[in-house]
């Protein structure tokens, strides 16, 4: 099997490539599926059109979920194959510090895939891996995919969800059973955007190690406190902040008349 190539550090486009390679690393073990591929190039259009980092919306966004996890009584992160992939360490670092459980939950749904995504939790530090197998068991109503089978240690019975690069349908589900959802989708059109409680439009190699912060520098304050952050959040706003500022730098790049590649990489990094 081809190992993993080496890209040049210099590279204009280094760090979207060797995600790239990550995620055709874990689709060769199983990890990632096909269609995963195709969502993460979705995803990585939209990216282009935030600059490629994160952008104020996005750190307002990340500020409330912090508050939000430390307020949860039943803390929950869900896992599919591209999280796991991108970030399986930083998953279980937050959920570590906030002593949340980690759950998997697939659309396109094995056993030995579930495995492989337990597997790379577990060497990432994970303590226990939720939903594999028979342990989803319970049943999220109204949604026919795979993904309504849920563990009812986890999912089931979370009170907070923080799940990304995910399909609205269970965010929507999961809305109608009383549960909040934090969602990491840099795609601020999707369904699961509008559908989650609080919505960070950030890339999650970027809105994980900010998330672990923020929990790490709001982690002593005062319920109060927390409650504040929370209150002064507006996720339909937020979402409409990352929309202008995606249309903005769309029209600067007009006016700038971006016409060659090189002229519009170096504006990208801007």
């Amino acid at each position: 099997m081809k190992e993993e190539i080496e890209i040049p550090p210099d590279h204009p486009r280094a760090e979207s490539l060797k995600i790239r390679e990550k995620l055709i690393m874990n689709y060769r073990i199983g990890i990632v599926v096909p269609q995963g591929l195709i969502a993460h190039g979705r995803g990585e259009a939209f990216d282009y059109l935030i600059g490629e980092r994160t952008i104020r919306p996005a750190f307002k966004a990340i500020t409330t979920a912090a508050a939000a996890i430390l307020l949860a009584k039943h803390p929950v992160i869900s896992v599919n194959g591209n999280s796991s992939a991108l970030a399986a360490k930083e998953l279980v670092e937050l959920a570590n510090m906030t002593g949340s459980k980690i759950e998997v939950n697939l659309f396109y749904r094995s056993l030995e895939r579930e495995m492989a995504i337990e597997k790379a939790l577990i060497e990432a530090g994970a303590k226990e891996v939720l939903g594999v197998g028979n342990r989803a068991s319970a049943m999220i109503p109204e949604l026919s995919s795979e993904r309504r089978k849920v563990d009812v240690r986890g999912i089931y019975s979370a009170d907070l969800v923080l799940l990304s690069l995910e399909d609205g349908d269970r965010t929507e589900a999961l809305r109608k059973m009383g549960k909040n959802v934090i969602a990491i989708d840099i795609n601020p059109l999707s369904r699961t955007a509008r559908y989650a409680s609080i919505t960070i439009v950030d890339n999650i190699v970027r809105a994980l190690p900010l998330l672990i912060d923020e929990v790490q520098r709001l982690r002593f304050k005062s319920e109060k406190e927390l409650w504040r952050i929370i209150r002064r959040f507006d996720n339909e706003k937020n979402l409409g902040d990352c929309i202008r500022f995606m249309a903005k730098r769309l029209m600067e790049i007009k006016k700038r008349n971006l016409l060659y590649p090189e002229a519009l990489e170096r504006f990208l990094k801007i």
